[in-house]
């Protein structure tokens, strides 16, 4: 079958969702929820959020309600194929029958792929990377309570799983399957003001991803793209009282709707190259996830804009710019400028030789294998070569609204590292390969500057915001 075609002239698919709950005091429900399933010994699936008592708490409500519970809080950021591995070995040990994940995006797919290994006999987890790679459905039942207000992976048919089998070049994979999905997915608010007001930026920005990615996606599936474009809104008027007022209910009650509804948007409109490019940089460096989406998130745009202006002055409006009287590319412009504009007011580096590798629940430069990798980000030409191929073959790549060449990547990656964050969408730069024009060249490179000692700085007029 050639498939050569698949995003040009693709078949729309919705993928089905879990049933949900939603609103103050939902977690409470989970172990009632949990007993009318029939379960009698469930497998908790978490991090580290023993201290924020959130765990001592949903033991004993699932306790009271007559489930048994053991507890595997083992699991890293950016979950590794160990940690699914070892989630599943403590479930089949424990003669557990259920699982119930607590925690972000982490916790979810670490659980959600334990499920499918336990359904497949224990098979390695890397086996279930890419698309439908499962041949059992049936898997044991899921409840995932939600502490964060970004991946909403609580609610997706994907998980995303770190491979370091081969050490010398990590992989962070893609799995798109019905069988990943949870039985049951809860959102509380009031679970998500535990987080740390870095985390709720940090996390924020991936679901301003997801809802922008779901919209400008060449899948353009329309019964997402409405809440693709919602979910930026929502992140706009609600992420900054979030992250700095976290016991404003309203603000975080929205950001949980805004991560809600955006991962509802991608699980069936998919996403475009930042989350590749994130996932390449997260597979070498183990950084945080929604971190990577928030430093790249201008520079994705940047490159897609050409390709969907119409879509990204839509984005400038959720955004909360003034576009009247703009023609559409103008009015993209202003999408990027707010974009900038949020991550720095949310305290997003400028690039990622800028991140302090010791943010809060860092876990930049340990475990089994990134002790021995660097912290801060200054990759060579073979390490952003490695990168760009890892983007190049990430499953959210062909969905992206303009098609990537590895040289784009390489730069895109490039600007990421080694730039500062501006819009380069005017005054000669843009790179050859991100416009169409070749006068739009870049007159100076932040990365070339560095290595002959030179200051980087954007040619002169050049509109920071």
């Amino acid at each position: 079958m050639d498939t050569s075609r698949m995003f040009e002239f693709p078949v729309k698919e919705f993928f089905k969702q879990p049933r949900s709950l939603l609103g103050a005091g939902a977690y409470e429900m989970a172990g009632p929820e949990a007993a009318a399933m029939g379960l009698r010994h469930v497998l908790f699936v978490t991090s580290g959020l023993r201290e924020t008592g959130i765990i001592d708490e949903c033991k004993t409500n699932f306790e009271n309600a007559g489930v048994s519970v053991t507890v595997y809080d083992k699991v890293e950021s950016n979950p590794k194929d160990y940690n699914v591995m070892d989630a599943y070995q403590m479930y089949t040990d424990n003669q557990c029958d259920g699982f119930v994940s607590i925690g972000g995006g982490s916790s979810h797919d670490t659980a959600k792929t334990a499920k499918v290994v336990a359904a497949h006999d224990g098979r390695n987890v890397n086996e279930f990377q890419g698309l439908n790679q499962s041949e059992k459905l049936d898997t044991p039942p899921l409840i995932s309570i939600n502490t964060t207000v970004g991946t909403g992976a609580e609610t997706t048919p994907f998980v995303v799983v770190t491979d370091l089998s081969s050490p010398e070049k990590p992989h962070k994979w893609v799995g798109a399957d019905g069988a990943f999905t949870s039985t049951l997915a809860i959102n509380d608010p009031v679970l998500c003001m535990t987080q740390p007001p870095e985390f709720v930026a940090f996390t924020g920005f991936d679901t301003l991803a997801h809802g922008a990615g779901a919209y400008t996606s060449r899948i353009d599936h329309l019964s997402c793209t409405p809440l693709g474009l919602k979910a930026v809104e929502m992140v706009q008027r609600h992420l900054r009282d979030a992250t700095y007022n976290p016991n404003n209910y309203e603000a975080m009650e929205g950001m949980v709707w805004a991560q809600y509804i955006a991962a509802q948007a991608f699980s069936s409109a998919l996403l475009d190259i930042l989350h590749s490019l994130s996932h390449a940089v997260c597979a070498y460096y183990d950084i945080h996830h929604g971190l990577n989406n928030g430093i790249g998130i201008a520079r994705v745009w940047t490159y897609n804009q050409p390709a969907a202006p119409e879509k990204f002055a839509d984005i400038a409006k959720a955004l909360g710019e003034d576009t009247r009287g703009l023609s559409p590319i103008q009015a993209s412009d202003k999408a990027i400028d707010a974009v900038i504009r949020l991550a720095r007011d949310c305290g997003i580096p400028d690039n990622f030789s800028d991140v302090n590798p010791n943010y809060v629940k860092s876990e930049m430069g340990r475990g089994e294998f990134y002790e021995d990798r660097p912290t801060k980000i200054e990759s060579d030409d073979q390490e952003l070569e490695a990168m760009a191929e890892h983007m190049m073959n990430d499953l959210c790549t062909p969905g992206n609204p303009r098609d990537l060449t590895l040289e784009a990547a390489k730069e895109i990656l490039r600007d990421c590292i080694y730039d500062p964050m501006v819009r380069k969408t005017s005054n000669g730069y843009r790179q050859n390969i991100w416009g169409a024009d070749p006068r739009m060249g870049r007159e100076t490179h932040a990365y070339g500057a560095e290595r002959q000692g030179k200051p980087s700085r954007p040619p002169e007029g050049t509109p920071t915001q």
